[in-house]
């Protein structure tokens, strides 16, 4: 379980978990985007190592970009569309054996 901010307009997406020097083990960011969309993220002006987890619209994980690296302009992208992206410290995914195929129970996603 996550103790999530919610990242729902275009200004909370595009700023994202930018400028933060921490994030607690149990925190992350959902960014819902409440249609199919196909996701092109960065981690520039980001300092926290993050694990992506992208979300289809059947609240299952597509994807994880893992580890990604602080303050790189390479572009992570969800393989197809889907509703959402969870950001989370790197290493989470691996450290609870998150994976594609798992199931998302969300309230901001519906159960």
């Amino acid at each position: 379980e996550f103790d999530v901010e919610l990242a729902l307009s275009d200004r909370q997406q595009a700023q994202g978990l930018m400028f933060r020097r921490s994030l607690p083990a149990s925190a992350g960011m959902l960014f819902d985007y409440r249609v199919p969309t196909r996701i092109n993220m960065w981690m520039k002006n980001t300092f926290i190592p993050l694990d992506m987890i992208f979300i289809g619209t059947d609240r299952r994980i597509t994807n994880i970009a893992r580890r990604t690296v602080p303050m790189s302009e390479t572009t992570i992208s969800s393989k197809g569309r889907v509703r959402a992206v969870l950001e989370v410290n790197s290493g989470t995914a691996a450290r609870l054996g998150i994976k594609p195929g798992d199931k998302i129970v969300s309230a901001t996603l519906g159960r």
